[in-house]
């Protein structure tokens, strides 16, 4: 019988075969070895393996241990303080969804406990720092350009916080916070309505600056606001707002641009980006 002689391309591609598939067998066993290394072990022991990456700062390695406890011991302390850490970390990794996935876990499992201003407030330093870096890194993004109803569920954390536990250690940051948010809305508007101006749509510039000199007065853009009315007022020809308008800032800001015809100055970059980005429509708020 004539021996059959087996192509050497052929043998190249068995060949092949046989590597790749006990390479994706040792990377199969060596990832069911790292999933499971924490199954079994006591809760005790579990719980300080992962304390100890969190003080290491292996807030990944940290946040798998902890969710390991968590399912095989569902109940008792080390699962609650194992829940409490686990949102810390997460955060800390800047998994923001996560981080206020498991925070409203807590919340719901322990309405009553006694750090629930504590996850309050955590959450919303998660919610204000929600996709915020990644946006501002890759894009130049300012955060007044971009949907702002993360930073909104914020500010409502943060007053959560400051009115049901006025006396948590908490309470003053928070506090400090909802201003710094206050103004990141107000330059929301101040933006949208400069964006009116640009457009010479006069009437919708200073609707727009007069929301936000109602909705958040004595914020940091007030004065700007201000300007955007005397400038739309000047182009409308009503000199009598006008001039109302003028006044009013040359008493809270005389040194203001505005005053010295040096605003607004637009960079040339002005709008590349949707001023109404979350927005449903521009016609429901002009």
């Amino acid at each position: 019988m004539t021996p059959r002689f087996v192509p050497l391309r052929s043998l190249l591609l068995l060949l092949l075969v046989v590597i790749l598939a006990s390479s994706g067998c040792a990377r199969i066993s060596k990832l069911w070895k790292k999933e499971n290394r924490n199954e079994g072990v006591p809760v005790e022991q579990l719980y300080n393996r992962a304390h100890d990456q969190m003080k290491d700062e292996r807030w990944g390695g940290a946040t798998e241990t902890f969710q390991r406890l968590i399912a095989q011991y569902p109940y008792g302390p080390y699962t609650e303080q194992a829940l409490m850490e686990t949102a810390y970390a997460q955060f800390k990794a800047g998994k923001h969804d996560d981080a206020v996935s498991t925070i409203d876990r807590f919340i719901r499992t322990y309405p009553t406990h006694r750090n629930i201003a504590y996850f309050y407030y955590l959450r919303g330093l998660s919610n204000a720092t929600r996709n915020a870096i990644f946006l501002q890194r890759v894009f130049s993004l300012e955060m007044s350009n971009r949907d702002l109803s993360t930073p909104q569920q914020a500010y409502n954390d943060f007053s959560i916080v400051a009115e049901r536990y006025p006396n948590s250690r908490y309470a003053a940051d928070a506090r400090t916070r909802m201003v710094e948010l206050r103004n990141l809305f107000a330059k929301h508007e101040l933006d949208t309505a400069l964006y009116y101006l640009r457009r010479t749509a006069w009437v919708a510039a200073a609707t727009r600056a007069k929301y936000l000199l109602e909705t958040y007065p004595q914020s940091e853009h007030q004065n700007d606001a201000v300007a955007v009315l005397a400038e739309a007022y000047t182009k409308l020809g009503n000199e009598t707002l006008a001039n109302d308008a003028k006044r009013v800032l040359q008493q809270n800001d005389p040194n203001h641009p505005w005053l010295s015809g040096k605003w607004p100055d637009y960079p040339s970059n002005f709008r590349k980006l949707n001023p109404f980005a979350g927005e449903k429509s521009a016609a429901t708020k002009p």
